[in-house]
């Protein structure tokens, strides 16, 4: 059975809800993403709590646009339901290893991560040695983890949602274990007007990293089904720190 065919048997996110209970949402990490994530899920209701690696009044703007509260990055995640970590991947160990501890019991964690050895990150040897992306920061925040919002771009996450059952609506790949919790993820990006793709295991989220077919695309499901198919787990030179290493 191929990839298309397993995620498309699995698939539960066709059948979204059309309405949502909001919830409470900490997200670690105020940047393109994180910043972008903070004024879409406000507007849709949800209660958001939103910090960076500074102190709460450096967001003072995004807090007074969007009605978020800014928090200590120690503080985000205090009850929440769902928390999403939207931050440089080099800079997930330097997180508090508590940092997740006040959040609802089973709340799912959703990270955006990307690893950029030459444009950001440097070297993080687990990673060049063939660690899939997802699961190196899911063994650093010590919590499982779900990859989602890590190949769109920030502009038409804010911009480019579209309604349930819109022609050309943008399809988002999610990857992750749980299934019930992976259904939440789902019905979070729905509400934010993309259409969730089931993209398998953590363990297949290499399939979503950047340089594969599906990264920064804006595919519909289909064709982002297809492309995390032609995934291949080779890293290419423009994402290896040392471009050319065997």
């Amino acid at each position: 059975m191929s990839l298309v065919e397993a995620c498309s048997d699995r698939d539960t996110s066709r059948h979204s809800t059309k309405e949502h209970t909001n919830m409470r949402i900490g997200i670690i990490g105020a940047g393109q993403i994180g910043g972008t994530l903070t004024r879409r899920l406000t507007a849709l209701g949800h209660d958001v709590r939103v910090s960076n690696s500074r102190t709460p009044d450096t967001l003072a703007d995004l807090e007074a646009e969007t009605g978020a509260k800014a928090v200590l990055n120690t503080e985000a995640a205090e009850g929440a339901d769902l928390v999403i970590v939207s931050i440089p991947q080099k800079n997930v160990v330097d997180l508090p290893a508590d940092i997740l501890a006040g959040a609802a019991d089973g709340a799912p964690v959703i990270e955006t991560n990307n690893y950029y050895p030459q444009q950001r990150d440097g070297l993080i040897a687990a990673i060049e040695d063939g660690q899939v992306e997802s699961e190196w920061v899911q063994e650093h925040l010590g919590v499982p983890v779900f990859k989602a919002f890590n190949g769109i771009w920030w502009k038409h996450l804010l911009e480019k949602g579209l309604p349930e059952g819109a022609s050309g609506r943008i399809a988002l790949p999610v990857a992750g274990d749980d299934p019930r919790n992976k259904q939440v993820v789902f019905d979070l990006i729905n509400q934010l007007g993309f259409d969730p793709v089931d993209a398998g295991s953590l363990e297949d989220s290499w399939r979503q990293q950047p340089g594969t077919p599906v990264y920064g695309k804006d595919f519909d499901r289909e064709a982002t089904l297809k492309a995390l198919e032609q995934a291949t787990p080779e890293r290419t030179d423009e994402w290896r720190a040392d471009p050319g290493a065997n």
